[in-house]
């Protein structure tokens, strides 16, 4: 018998940055069947796989609070643009788009369409989704929402206009199976025009059978300009009568007329959640990313075209270049290029910035995984706050850029045995060195992969290392704790 203890893989030598915002700390960790069996002076230990993370710091690893990574869990499965920078776990479902259910004949109205589901991997159910996700894992775990605009369009013969009795009865069933299922809540994009015309009503009566399963409310609101207050009000009313967890997805306030008003909205959610459960999160960009728009508003600031059905030739160009080319307004320009993606330059730097400082703000890409030029966010977003904003700007700590990353997510989606590096929570973990860690991606060059991120484990195995996945798929799918938990 071994005089110590052995271990699947043992991380030697690190500091240990451990998620929960703690000063960091030396040591050793030990993984046995994908948990962390023991973190401490293992030096006499041994294990079948040994990393040494001398000079490197070893964290929790990465959780996206806000993605669109619904259909690339399947498709994409190595996420290859996820685990490079650090990430182990991905929320999906947000904006009120989620890639179930939908019925196999349906047209996916935008912004729906840019999950890109084809007809054959189409599920009915909630459940059935994620007995896919189950049955062929991806790299990464996934915490799966359901979107309230998706139900909108399973169920209503037409989007612009608020639904029926009958047809919030039929979203309300749809929401309670999914939830059975295991989703952690709905999101709602009444930003986008599939929903923009349900009222608050019909929100609060489709989310009714939230409460009952204690599962959140995730919003991308009504509106994030000058009537942001608004937005915030309608928002945290709907948490309160509902009795639930709120979440304000990607806070920001567009357009520069608007700049300046984080000095109300910030103040305004600190105190909201001294009276119930408010979480919000944001991405380190100036530039935001969407489905292609044609409202004059949106198109007044620098855009660039992520992807274009219709034009694929046109990924990478401004907006503004291709209409001039064309000999058309910019409205125009956007209307041929439809259905595709952009990017919008209406953000603030200094208000994001202190968005992102805010101490109870998580850290979400919001990426879009299509075509070959993508918001840099999709690759680039967390080694872009502990390079660039934490290391560089010292705009906190690297404790707290960490701790925005994974404990204080895992906390507020209600992650069990995730987001710490705690002896017996699951071995997610990132080895990265804080000297050199940076995001590559660029507006120009957007599908870089980040410097400085050394190893990532999921489930306690290796899947990205010295620059390469490992073809490791040990993700597992994460429902709430009420739910029956499948996978590693």
């Amino acid at each position: 018998m071994p005089k110590y203890p052995h271990y699947d893989l043992l991380v030697r030598g690190g500091t240990v940055i451990d998620g929960s915002k703690a000063p960091r700390f030396v040591s050793d960790v030990g993984v046995r069947q994908g948990r962390i069996a023991a973190v401490g002076d293992l030096r006499s230990h041994t294990a079948d796989e040994v990393l040494d993370a001398t000079g490197m710091i070893v964290a929790p690893g990465f959780i996206d609070s806000h993605t669109h990574d619904d259909q690339a869990v399947l498709s994409q499965a190595e996420m290859i643009f996820k685990v490079s920078q650090g990430v182990t776990t991905v929320v999906t479902g947000n904006c009120g788009l989620s890639a179930a259910p939908l019925k196999t004949d349906m047209h996916l109205p935008s912004p729906i369409d840019i999950l890109q589901t084809p007809p054959s991997q189409r599920y009915s159910t909630f459940a059935a989704y994620l007995a896919a996700l189950r049955a062929t894992p991806s790299s990464v775990n996934v915490v799966p929402l359901v979107g309230h605009t998706t139900l909108r369009a399973v169920v209503m013969d037409s989007l612009d206009r608020a639904a029926t009795p009958d047809e919030v009865a039929q979203m309300r069933l749809l929401l309670e199976e999914a939830l059975a299922a295991g989703a952690l809540g709905i999101s709602t994009g009444t930003w986008y025009p599939p929903a923009r015309h349900a009222t608050t009503e019909e929100v609060l009566g489709v989310c009714a059978p939230l409460a009952s399963h204690g599962a959140m409310y995730v919003t991308h609101m009504r509106h994030e300009d000058h009537r942001v207050m608004d937005a915030l009000e309608e928002t945290f009313h709907i948490g309160r009568t509902l009795g639930v967890t709120v979440l304000v997805s990607h806070h920001k306030v567009m357009h520069s007329a608007n700049f300046g008003l984080t000095r109300e909205t910030l103040p305004f959610i600190l105190e909201t959640m001294k009276k119930q459960p408010v979480c919000l999160d944001c991405y380190p960009y100036t530039a935001g990313s969407t489905m292609i728009l044609t409202d004059p508003d949106m198109l007044k600031n620098r855009v660039t075209i992520a992807s274009s059905e219709p034009h694929p030739e046109c990924a990478g160009r401004d907006l503004d270049n291709i209409a001039q080319e064309w000999g058309v307004s910019v409205v125009q320009a956007a209307e041929r290029l439809r259905p595709g993606t952009a990017i919008y330059h209406f953000i603030d730097e200094t208000e994001m910035q202190k968005i992102m400082a805010f101490d109870e703000t998580m850290i979400g890409s919001d990426g879009i995984p299509v075509g070959n030029k993508p918001h840099p966010r999709l690759w680039g977003t967390f080694p872009r706050v502990l390079g660039r904003y934490s290391r560089d700007l010292s705009l906190f700590p690297l404790e707290t850029a960490v701790w925005k990353m994974t404990g204080l997510t895992a906390r507020n989606f209600g992650l069990l045995d995730r987001g710490e590096i705690k002896q017996g929570h699951h071995a997610d973990l990132v080895v990265f060195d804080a000297d050199t860690v940076k995001d590559r991606a660029t507006y120009e060059n957007p599908t870089l992969a980040a410097e400085g991120i050394a190893h990532v484990v999921v489930n306690g195995s290796l899947t990205w290392s010295a620059g390469a996945h490992t073809g490791a798929r040990r993700g597992a799918v994460l429902c709430r704790a009420s739910a029956t938990v499948e996978g590693p």
